[in-house]
């Protein structure tokens, strides 16, 4: 048995394994969060560009994010296979990250707002590439830190835990220490900055310690290390697991419709609450019950499975968001106790698929090993099985999958700014008062509760077609099959 088959195990993961893998969504968490809140804002309130141009910046870094990572998750299979580990590309990024991210917010002061846009889409496309280098592999490696069904779904729990504890941080307390300079916002974005920064490199440098290390295979030295067979083995998934296709797809819905939420809360905050104050509110409450519910998660799936506690959480927030269509007619404060429950549900949305993820890619290595094709999990031989060479490209489903999650939350901002225009939302400037039409509050109601129902309502279909379940789980390597058939 190899070094790597020896650590990946049905043992219990140690307490130290869980909580060092948990602290990279520190990091992972406070990226994704921080940024979404201030960097627009930082953009047009204090750097003076463009709202417009603000806009391209943050969709143009998301775009790239989304073409790097499966790129990404070709260079973290090469490694895996060169260096016997994911290691090296995660501290990459852990020290690249903070860096980047300090620059964003350190424009030099009295340039003119075209240059300021050039300095800050650089250093934050420099930003996410550093991050998808941490996030792609740190997605991939459940599936070798053990060999557990079971272990797969505490490891993703308390990585959940962690998200949710990030985000809350982050998203509380970046505008907190930004406040505290209200004389020179400059330098208070640079504080905010330096202090994230801190947190998110020891939140990766952390996790990425927790990487496993096995012997290095013999890889030929002309094996290129960038090339458009990234992408060629990113389809190559898609096509050959049936799970991860079903999955990702769920997953990318589900994305979609709370982004499309989480993009609209302030507007149903100012519109239809008629409290910008409120939007902290309804924040919270999407996402703090996860402190509380994601361990709950983790005990049902223990019992009925994965796939059977992820629909339960679907359908819960489907029904919550359903709930929500009521505001149409009869808004108040009223809306905080189904977009709680939906938060509830939120945690299992994010627990469950992130931990049956491992489960595809450690089925896709073993099949793939076995030259097994077990139809009802949907999962077919490729030429690599054929030779009997079976490459790691655990790197590659993580790459595809964080291509698709950024793409589906960056999608809710969009769909929302289609619905405001066609429902004709009225733009204003600050200190400007405006009054909606009637159509617009109604189509921010409806953004925020019919819309992600209806999506929710869809990945019900795609998560019907993932059929991997825990006996999928015990397929015996080539190897073993043999000596028992002799």
């Amino acid at each position: 048995m190899s070094d790597h088959a020896t650590q990946a195990t049905e043992a219990k993961l140690s307490r130290g394994t869980v909580s060092r893998y948990a602290m990279g969504s520190l990091g992972t968490g406070g990226f994704a969060t921080l940024p979404g809140l201030v960097l627009v804002y930082f953009l047009t309130d204090t750097l003076g560009v463009a709202a417009i141009v603000a806009g391209l910046i943050v969709t143009g870094a998301k775009v790239w994010d989304v073409l790097i990572d499966p790129v990404i998750g070709g260079l973290s299979d090469r490694a895996f296979e060169r260096k016997g580990s994911r290691r090296g590309p995660m501290l990459l990024g852990a020290i690249g990250l903070p860096i980047a991210f300090v620059l964003t917010f350190a424009v030099p002061a009295g340039l003119p707002p075209t240059a300021s846009a050039l300095w800050v889409l650089i250093a934050f496309i420099a930003a996410a590439t550093f991050f998808s280098l941490f996030q792609v592999p740190y997605i991939a490696l459940p599936a070798e830190l053990t060999d557990s069904y079971r272990e797969r779904t505490r490891l993703l729990t308390w990585r959940v835990v962690m998200l949710t504890v990030a985000i809350l941080l982050f998203g509380a307390g970046g505008p907190e220490i930004r406040g505290l300079f209200p004389e020179n916002e400059m330098l208070g974005y640079l504080v905010m900055a330096i202090v994230a920064a801190i947190l998110l490199g020891l939140g990766l440098w952390v996790a990425s310690m927790v990487a496993p290390v096995s012997a290095p295979r013999q890889v030929p030295s002309s094996t290129p290390l960038i090339s458009l067979s990234h992408y060629r083995e990113g389809l190559a998934v898609l096509r050959e697991s049936q799970p991860f296709r079903a999955l990702l797809g769920t997953f990318m819905l589900q994305a979609l419709a709370t982004g499309l939420m989480l993009a609209g809360a302030q507007f149903v905050a100012t519109w239809v609450l008629r409290d910008e104050g409120a939007v902290t509110v309804l924040f919270v409450s999407l996402i703090a019950p996860a402190l509380l519910v994601a361990p709950v998660w983790q005990k049902v799936a223990d019992h009925i499975g994965k796939e059977r506690a992820f629909r339960i959480a679907s359908v819960i927030f489907l029904a919550a968001t359903l709930t929500l269509v009521g505001m149409v007619w009869a808004p108040g404060w009223w809306i905080m106790a189904p977009v709680g429950i939906a938060g509830a549900a939120y945690a299992g949305m994010q627990t469950l698929p992130m931990a049956m993820l491992p489960d595809v890619i450690a089925y896709d290595r073993t099949a793939r090993g076995s030259n097994t094709s077990i139809a009802e999990a949907g999962v077919s031989s490729s030429p690599a099985v054929e030779s009997g060479e079976a490459p790691a490209r655990a790197g590659v489903f993580g790459g595809v999958w964080t291509a698709g999650e950024t793409a589906g939350m960056a999608f809710g901002s969009t769909v929302l700014t289609v619905v405001l225009a066609l429902t004709g939302y009225v733009a204003s400037t600050a200190g400007v008062s405006v009054e909606q039409p009637g159509a617009a509050i109604s189509g921010i109601a409806l953004s925020f509760s019919l819309l992600p129902a209806l999506l929710m309502f869809a990945s019900l279909f795609t998560l019907r077609r993932y059929r991997l379940r825990e006996g999928d789980m015990t397929v015996a390597p080539a190897s073993e099959a043999k000596t028992e058939g002799a």
